[in-house]
């Protein structure tokens, strides 16, 4: 009995992914969990296992590395030894992972068409031309002409990949580049920046916080030897933050479908930035955590972030983010909350300026904080109380190492 394989849905909202490659060879045995390929979903690469036995085959026109796919997607079968494929005709085979997005704004292809184009012969009789209808709509818009196009699919269908190579070929790659609709991670990112601003009421509130204490603290985690991973910036206004949520829980709230809830833990998510795109793995019960378990969790996530190696899991739950844009010189911005999440907290580059104290001009390490709440969860007098508490743990240096649970 043949086993189709299909693509699965990594995440809830996941409909498109990117298909990352084959991990088993065509024709080997393949055992029940065994991993088979790899698949971009919502800001991960995972690898997805083999539910059933069989030989692996592929479908003849499959997606090959990098190529889009849509949730349901069959890319191959596992069959019993010596059994043949089921036989798929050239509908069903352009259906398994090009059809169109239930989110495509562009028109289906013509019903009565097969998803072919015609192509006129050399005596002027139309015929059906082996082409699938975005292959066609994408040699349209970059005025690509198809008929001289050799394709690569099944029976030499034309696919898009095919018209973007020749697009290239013909001498005009920037322009190929850059009509490339986003996909992938960009995409998902994308979507969710985009839900995030049409769907929070955010407002974003902003103090200058002197950092003095902070620093020197800093300076003397680093210069103790115990520490194999001394606490980044982050971690520390990590551990800070979360002792605020605890006393402004509203802050840590989230609001859904089903109305506003209370997490019962306080889960913090980093930004971090790679070649892939941003990614925000997420710090479990921070509250709960020392200084030293959040800053050794810290750089093992963010440094798998940036290898694409984290897991979903490690990906979600968070119920309030903190973004650092200090190491790039950046003193204030806007941070874009994370939903569900109520709030993202923005840290700016921590500077030594001059300022008045007691009356006198002296200099100081400052840094300048952001933080972006959802109004529709908290007004603004309880979130500037929020920020106001995690300015009086930083600038005080006895509270801040009672927050940060350290010694005298």
């Amino acid at each position: 009995m043949a086993h189709r394989i299909t693509i699965p849905r990594l995440g809830w909202s996941m409909e498109e992914g990117v298909f990352g490659g084959w991990l088993k060879s065509e024709g080997e045995s393949i055992a029940p969990g065994e991993p088979l390929f790899e698949l971009e979903g919502d800001k991960s690469m995972q690898e997805v296992e083999a539910i059933d036995a069989g030989i692996l085959r592929f479908l003849p026109d499959g997606p090959q590395k990098n190529d889009p796919v849509r949730v349901g997607d069959l890319v191959g079968f596992l069959l019993e030894r010596g059994e043949e494929p089921p036989t798929l005709d050239a509908t069903q085979s352009e259906k398994s992972h090009t059809a169109p997005s239930s989110r495509d704004p562009s028109p289906p292809p013509r019903a009565d068409s097969s998803q072919e184009e015609l192509l006129p012969t050399g005596d002027g009789s139309p015929r059906v031309a082996p082409i699938t209808p975005r292959a066609a709509r994408l040699a349209r818009e970059l005025g690509v002409d198809w008929t001289r196009v050799l394709g690569t699919g099944r029976s030499g269908r034309i696919r898009e990949r095919d018209i973007r190579e020749a697009h290239t070929e013909s001498g005009s790659p920037a322009e190929s580049s850059a009509s490339e609709a986003p996909r992938g991670l960009r995409k998902t990112i994308a979507r969710r920046l985009h839900e995030s601003t049409l769907e929070t009421a955010a407002v974003t509130l902003t103090t200058r916080v002197r950092a003095t204490s902070l620093v020197a603290l800093r300076r003397e985690l680093r210069a103790d030897e115990r520490n194999v991973a001394p606490p980044a910036v982050h971690d520390i206004f990590a551990k800070v933050a979360a002792g605020a949520l605890r006393r402004h829980p509203s802050m840590n709230a989230q609001w859904t479908d089903a109305g506003l809830i209370q997490p019962d833990g306080v889960h913090i998510g980093i930004a971090v930035d790679s070649e892939h795109g941003l990614f925000v793995p997420v710090l479990r019960s921070v509250d709960r955590c020392t200084l030293d378990e959040i800053a050794n969790l810290s750089l093992d996530l963010t440094s798998r972030a940036r290898e694409r190696k984290c897991t979903r899991d490690e990906l979600s739950g968070g119920t309030f983010t903190i973004s650092n844009l200090g190491a790039y010189g950046i003193d204030a911005f806007t941070p874009i909350i994370n939903r569900p999440e109520t709030a993202i907290l923005g840290l700016g580059a921590i500077r030594t300026e001059p300022v008045v104290l007691d009356g006198e001009v002296t200099s100081a390490d400052q840094v300048t904080l952001s933080l972006t709440f959802d109004h529709r969860v908290v007004d603004g007098a309880p979130a500037a109380r929020f920020l106001d508490d995690i300015r009086g743990s930083v600038e005080d240096a006895e509270r801040l190492r009672r927050e940060l649970e350290l010694g005298a």
